[in-house]
């Protein structure tokens, strides 16, 4: 086989869905640019602070910006975020008390949540009288009668996972999450409708918070710090949801109004103006990726098919050599740390052993070429990323040459 010659072949075949992309990422551009200027944007926003941050006008236009990409009343942008998961404990904590009930409609969420919903003596929302309950998908779409049966006046927060985590299905539509937003209040429910926003942020036209979710979260290592951003997360929604986060943020009784970043907001200004541009080189690269492991018969989520939803791609080998032959060869590919054998290990947070490829400039950024998988049958590599379309297609390059 002729690699090249090969890639060419792919290419040509999703010429109209890369198209597609294109238009979609021209869309969220101009959506971003819009949120920029509406919120008058100066370079004194990009200017950091100390001590208790009173008056940060970056850190709380920030927010604003954020929270108008999103189409959302308010927004959170911390750089002290550390992580999604990070986000969402401050999000979950912040709305929840005693004996509320969290439900979560898109089946068991990732793992490194699991020890924040019901781990055992470590601090976790359990330890504090908060219910947990679960609805699974059915052939990847949401369980309306299941849902229904466990809809009560103590289900608090509606939990939606749209990525799909280390599970073999396709990450959740915008249109299936406002399918679920409308069911629920047709029902009467009136509670919190969160969503757990993590490698969906403009992949689509629309948020889960232009259908119809109360809070959407994510992290800024991922997509909406278009590959720019050092760290941190956000979290966006209905204002009255916002204040109470803000609140288990910092202090209940300051909220929102104080939190320093002696650094300086450039690079997550930056970063969120990058983010559409960026994402589509990922999505980009996942369909080229998807495109060639197809062609060689390995099945691969989402298929050719289907349109991405997220910037992840779950490609079943069968082989745990062939699996960890596919992930190094995304870590030699890497600019960073491109001379490192990785190998599986107990990563904090998993049940399994994870190998992970991560040569990337923000460490452990996802929005960067990386993948990863937990080392059990069958064997799923997951792979996302790639801040330039010819990164994804140099890498492809590299894993066809082992593989093949």
């Amino acid at each position: 086989m002729e690699i090249e010659k090969f890639i060419e072949s792919c290419e040509e075949k999703l010429a109209d869905k890369f198209k597609l992309v294109d238009d979609i990422a021209y869309f969220n551009q101009a959506k971003v640019l819009d949120a920029f200027n509406a919120h008058k944007v100066a370079l004194r926003h990009f200017n950091g602070t100390t001590g208790y941050g009173y008056d940060d006008e970056g850190r709380d236009c920030l927010g604003k910006l954020y929270a108008a990409a999103f189409g959302a009343e308010s927004g959170i942008v911390s750089p002290h975020i550390v992580s999604g998961t990070h986000a969402l404990t401050v999000a979950l904590f912040g709305l929840l008390r005693p004996n509320d009930t969290l439900l979560c409609i898109s089946g068991m969420p990732y793992d490194t949540l699991r020890g924040v919903i019901f781990g055992e003596g470590n601090g976790s929302l359990k330890d504090f009288g908060v219910h947990f309950e679960c609805c699974d998908l059915t052939d990847g779409d949401f369980d309306f009668d299941a849902i229904a049966e466990h809809l009560n006046e103590k289900v608090k927060v509606l939990y939606i996972q749209r990525s799909r985590g280390y599970e073999l299905r396709d990450a959740l539509s915008c249109a299936q999450i406002e399918a679920a937003c409308k069911f629920v209040r047709s029902i009467g429910y009136n509670g919190c409708i969160f969503v757990d926003n993590c490698y969906g942020e403009f992949v689509e036209k629309r948020e889960p918070s232009d259908v119809g979710a109360d809070v959407v979260v994510g992290s800024l290592i991922k997509n909406a710090g278009g590959g720019l951003a050092p760290s941190g997360g956000y979290i966006c929604g209905k204002a009255e949801y916002i204040d109470l986060i803000g609140k288990r943020l910092t202090a209940p009784s300051i909220g929102l109004e104080v939190g320093s970043y002696a650094g300086g907001y450039q690079y997550f200004y930056q970063g969120l103006f990058m983010a559409p541009h960026t994402v589509a080189q990922a999505v980009k690269s996942s369909l080229l990726i998807g495109c060639a492991m197809a062609e060689l018969g390995y099945k691969n989520y989402p298929s050719l098919d289907k349109t991405p939803y997220d910037i992840t791609r779950a490609i079943e080998f069968g082989s745990v050599e062939k699996m960890v032959h596919f992930i190094r060869e995304v870590q030699y590919a890497s600019p960073v740390d491109g001379y490192v054998t990785c190998v599986p290990w107990d990563m904090p947070g998993y049940d399994e052993k994870i190998i992970m490829a991560a040569g990337t400039f923000v460490s452990g950024a996802s929005i960067e070429l990386s993948a990863d998988g937990p080392v059990k049958p069958p064997y799923i590599a997951y792979f996302q990323g790639g801040l330039t379309y010819e990164h994804g297609k140099y890498a492809l390059a590299k894993i066809l040459k082992k593989l093949i």
